[in-house]
């Protein structure tokens, strides 16, 4: 079977019309920039005036007594008499307080609880004069 002659005809003109319309679909799109590229209006920039803190309440800490000094860092060994601290920034310095008569009362009751164990974050205050301390504070951990 052969093809009638007008019928090819009318299929070529058929592409040709979809060819030449998707030419001149992209040819406006080329032609016309996009609507982000071209402001619309001109904004102007709102310069925002930024105020200094206000200061309700300032923190302020409070002082330890003349000779006494704090020490921060994690038990090695606690006891009723004495506790030995390694410091918090430097892992070689240790050091072993002796506890006053209230502190050792306190540290009593702590061990009663289950007691300081090894790598609890304490800080101890003490004297710097004999090395007594004189309060230690932390949280022991869970007892066995």
């Amino acid at each position: 079977m052969r093809w009638n002659k007008r019928f090819e005809m009318k299929i070529h003109v058929q592409r040709g019309w979809i060819l030449l319309g998707a030419m001149a679909a992209m040819l406006s799109c080329a032609a016309t920039p996009a609507p982000a590229q071209t402001p619309a209006s001109t904004l102007i920039p709102i310069a925002v005036d930024t105020a200094a803190p206000i200061v309700i309440n300032a923190i302020k800490p409070k002082p330890l007594p003349a000779g006494i000094v704090k020490f921060e860092g994690y038990v090695m060994n606690a006891n009723t008499a004495q506790i030995t601290v390694r410091a918090k920034g430097n892992d070689l310095a240790m050091q072993t307080f002796a506890l006053s008569k209230g502190a050792s009362e306190k540290m009593q009751q702590t061990i009663d609880k289950g007691g300081y164990q090894y790598g609890d974050k304490v800080t101890v205050l003490y004297n710097t004069a004999n090395l007594v301390a004189v309060k230690v504070k932390g949280k022991p951990s869970q007892g066995l």
